[in-house]
């Protein structure tokens, strides 16, 4: 019986006789998380799109195994735990009305969560370009480009308060 350990949304967790499965798999079936979904099953979609060590990762064609401690977010842990305040890039998708029918939309966040870490202030350019290989079934492009920007101007906007904050202590 192997365990397989690693974090998943901010705790550590293990689970026995999973390096066998897809990370989807044991994500979702084991581990009853949802966010996540299941789209084409060959990694093309973006659907299942979690982030591993920050970095996005189709979940359906990764063995569950290489994730051994590594950190996995899934769209579940993005919330912040202590307040239930939703990450910048959910707000933006609400505000920005980003959403049609769901498919896209784990896929679509969790993308431009990894995007906003690395660059803060992207261009129209440069989010569809990190989107480019997420898809989308209702064609709402524009507004998930928009709810990205928003969240950007979101994240800034926080981060000046914490900042402001702080200079006050």
């Amino acid at each position: 019986m192997d365990r397989l350990e690693f974090a998943l949304n901010g705790r550590q967790v293990a689970v026995a006789d999973a390096a066998g499965l897809s990370l989807l798999d044991l994500l979702r079936d084991r581990l009853a998380l949802n966010g996540p979904k299941y789209g084409c099953g060959l990694g093309q979609c973006g659907a299942c799109t979690v982030l591993v060590d920050g970095a996005p990762a189709r979940s359906c064609v990764m063995r569950a195994g290489r994730v051994a401690g590594r950190a996995v977010m899934t769209l579940e842990g993005l919330a912040d735990p202590a307040t239930g305040a939703l990450h910048p890039v959910q707000q933006g998708f609400i505000d920005g009305q980003g959403a049609q029918c769901g498919y896209c939309l784990n896929g679509m966040v969790m993308t431009a969560v990894a995007l906003l870490a690395r660059n803060p202030d992207p261009s129209e350019a440069e989010i569809g370009t990190a989107l480019r290989d997420n898809l989308c079934r209702c064609g709402t492009h524009l507004e998930i480009v928009a709810s990205v920007r928003h969240a950007a101007r979101r994240a800034a906007l926080q981060a000046d308060r914490r900042m402001a904050g702080a200079a006050d202590d």
